[in-house]
């Protein structure tokens, strides 16, 4: 799996389909959190905002970069389509890794903050809350499982705005309003621990759904 995912990463890397969303996810933050002063709670808010947004693009990208032919020759070589699809969300997750701790710095260099270890534990939670529920969502509209990428965009575009407005149902939408409300990071790790784990399991819905019809159209 570590050989899979060194490869995965390393394609992708080459491609460079990763510069757009990475290069939004700055943006987003030096838009949202410039000059700012506020609680760093409120401001790894719009952290994890373009989280989920820049997870389900990088996803998506990933799951595209090759064709069918040379899907099935990797999976030939790597021994399943499972397998495959669990290396793309591992190369998925280092990528979200990389932006997280791109989400924790940069605040702090565009605004002015007072730094806890509560805020970087709160922050690497609402990233990874945000980055594993965008992971879901870009395997939901991947290639293997849409094969018109025109669909795959509608839906997603669906599903990115219901993840951050379906109030009492999504784990993005309760940690955003958390976050927005918080004036310090150490009362919200505990719920932000549950919702992480929540979003666990809506990824782990996701790779589901993906195997699923992955299999039924090859």
């Amino acid at each position: 799996m570590i050989a899979l995912v060194r490869y995965m990463f390393t394609v992708m890397l080459l491609s460079q389909r990763y510069l757009a969303p990475l290069l939004l996810f700055v943006g987003l933050l030096a838009v949202l959190t410039s000059s700012d002063s506020g609680p760093l709670a409120a401001t790894y808010g719009s952290a994890a905002g373009a989280m989920l947004v820049c997870s389900a693009w990088l996803t998506m990208a990933l799951t595209g970069l090759e064709d069918q032919t040379h899907r099935s020759v990797v999976v030939v070589t790597a021994g399943s389509h499972l397998r495959v699809l669990l290396g793309s969300v591992g190369t998925a997750v280092l990528w979200c890794l990389l932006l997280a701790a791109a989400g924790l710095v940069l605040p702090l260099v565009f605004g002015t903050h007072a730094f806890t270890p509560a805020d970087a534990v709160l922050g690497i939670e609402a990233q990874l809350t945000c980055a594993f529920t965008g992971i879901a969502i870009g395997l939901v509209c991947s290639r293997p499982v849409f094969r018109r990428q025109g669909y795959a965009l509608l839906v997603a575009l669906v599903l990115l705005p219901a993840a951050m407005l379906a109030k009492g149902v999504s784990p993005v939408s309760l940690l955003l309003a958390d976050l927005q409300n918080a004036s310090d990071s150490s009362d919200l790790l505990g719920s932000t621990g549950v919702l992480l784990a929540l979003s666990a399991g809506i990824l782990a819905v996701g790779v589901a759904i993906a195997q699923v019809i992955g299999l039924r159209r090859n």
